[in-house]
């Protein structure tokens, strides 16, 4: 007889997806981690230092200064990355590793790096 194995949740398959990708990407002080997360209706970011174990600034949608050019939660991504970049500059950091924790690089966290890419962050 087959056995069965219980469903993994969406949320269970991006977790694991997520711990690979962060056996590969590590934040240091001079290059922190640029990690996003996205709920259904919003889009958050931070600057993680993984030696520290510290969250060096983060943005939300809903921060001040994020502004987006139109409606629509692709451009509040753009919007995100590029408040975040701008951060990031007052605080000397100019380079990052990105890491998409797990989610698909296309739409809105595609959309973060861009915008923090035109911010002037390098990847």
């Amino acid at each position: 007889m087959r056995r069965v194995r219980k469903r993994k949740t969406a949320e269970e398959r991006r977790g694991r997806r997520h711990v690979r990708v962060r056996r590969k990407v590590q934040g240091t002080p001079e290059r922190p981690r640029l990690v996003v997360f996205r709920s259904l209706k919003h889009i958050y970011a931070h600057l993680v230092d993984d030696a520290k174990g510290k969250v060096l600034l983060g943005v939300a949608d809903g921060s001040e200064g994020v502004v987006p050019e139109r409606a629509g939660k692709v451009a509040k991504g753009f919007a995100v990355g590029l408040a975040l970049a701008e951060r990031a500059k007052k605080e000397g950091i100019t380079r990052v590793v990105f890491d998409r924790a797990g989610y698909a690089y296309h739409g809105r966290v595609k959309a973060v790096a861009e915008g923090a890419r035109k911010g002037g962050l390098e990847f």
